[in-house]
């Protein structure tokens, strides 16, 4: 049963920054089960790692 849980929950925790008022946005999501985070350098990789991780296809070694 906590197989299928794992499955079909997500939770992460997302900071949003930037160093300066002309420098572009930064995020980073952080699993707070496992304390693992993942940094993105524009907001279409941070996209591009959620909609994955909402697909039925598990995620590949080194994709984000």
């Amino acid at each position: 049963m906590k197989r299928k849980i794992e499955h079909n929950y997500r939770a992460f925790l997302l900071r949003l920054w930037r160093d300066d008022t002309d420098m572009p946005w930064r995020a980073s999501l952080e699993n707070p089960h496992t304390g693992e985070r993942q940094h993105f350098a524009k907001p279409e990789y941070l996209m591009a790692f959620l909609i994955q991780q909402m697909s039925d296809e598990p995620p590949q070694d080194g994709e984000r």
